[in-house]
């Protein structure tokens, strides 16, 4: 059985809305010769003449008026869908999102996500997953709808991404470290002994090798896979932590921040998300709160002055 021809819908809801072969031609901007070829193929295609001649002008059959109340929906359908996605009601928006990042992004940013959502669309859920790894196979799968992470040669080329905020590492004590008491030389920082955090399990990381390209070495003394047990640690011992500066901001409260005396190159973090998303209008909206949420660029440790 061969595939019915579904170009031949639009012209046979003109046609059976203009009753007239010359009529339907002009609005579909075809000649009455092409008109009446499509008009013998839909005879053909439907078993039925569709339209008869009554005097001079044509009238439906039977068949042709129960196609015409099945068939002008079916086309107005079709054509919503090759459409533009129209602007959304937030109001009535009901969906979940999965977004995928490191700790301290929820902490310092999910509270503001969430009342913006509440306020805008109460019927969006947001669900935070933790980032375990940097395979983008969640993205594909659509089992994650948005990440954050750092762009590099890893990153899969078919994702799209946007530059959230840039961020740079500094060092973070408890409140009455002797680290707390005035600016830190290298010298005072290396006496220290040094949490390191590594999401896959390396034991030495960029500031590592900062140091060993100046023939200098710190003293790490455990290593844990995240920013918020790298602050637990230093709240409540004399250890080093080591941590994105925004990305932990609400999660240093109460403790003793202090630029590095090694600088880090900056971070630039990234909202990343699968193609097939790009023009989702919900997705779209998700996306630019997430941005306006986290493009504030305040320097929290201004002018050199201690936090």
């Amino acid at each position: 059985m061969s595939t019915p021809d579904l170009n031949l819908l639009l012209t046979l809801d003109v046609l059976l809305g203009e009753g007239s072969v010359a009529r339907a031609a002009l609005r579909l901007n075809l000649s009455p010769s092409a008109m009446s070829r499509a008009l013998s193929r839909l005879r053909q295609a439907t078993g039925d003449p569709l339209l008869v001649r009554a005097g001079r002008g044509l009238v439906p059959t039977p068949r042709a008026l129960e196609l015409r109340q099945q068939v002008g929906p079916l086309v107005e359908q079709a054509q919503a869908a090759l459409r533009p996605a129209e602007q959304i009601d937030l109001r009535q928006l009901v969906r979940t999102f999965t977004l995928r990042s490191r700790d301290g992004f929820v902490e310092n940013f999910g509270p503001a996500l969430v009342n913006r959502l509440r306020a805008e669309a109460p019927g969006v859920r947001v669900h935070f997953v933790p980032k375990l790894d940097r395979d983008s196979k969640p993205l594909r799968e659509a089992s994650v709808d948005l990440e954050t992470a750092v762009i590099d040669a890893d990153t899969s080329p078919e994702l799209r991404t946007r530059a959230l905020f840039r961020d740079r590492f500094i060092g973070v004590v408890r409140s009455d470290h002797p680290l707390s008491r005035g600016p830190v030389s290298l010298d005072h920082y290396l006496a220290g002994q040094h949490i390191l955090v590594s999401h896959q399990g390396h034991d030495h990381s960029r500031m590592d090798d900062t140091l060993q390209a100046l023939g200098r070495q710190r003293q790490i003394v455990t290593l844990v896979s995240g920013f918020s047990a790298a602050l637990a640690l230093a709240r409540g011992s004399d250890l080093i932590a080591l941590v994105p500066e925004r990305h932990t901001s609400n999660l240093r409260e109460g403790l003793h921040s202090f630029r590095l005396p090694v600088p880090l190159p900056e971070l630039t973090i990234s909202l990343l998300w699968h193609p097939r998303m790009e023009a989702d209008p919900a997705h779209r909206w998700l996306r630019q709160c997430v941005h306006e949420l986290c493009s504030d660029t305040t320097d929290t440790l201004p002018g050199g002055h201690h936090r």
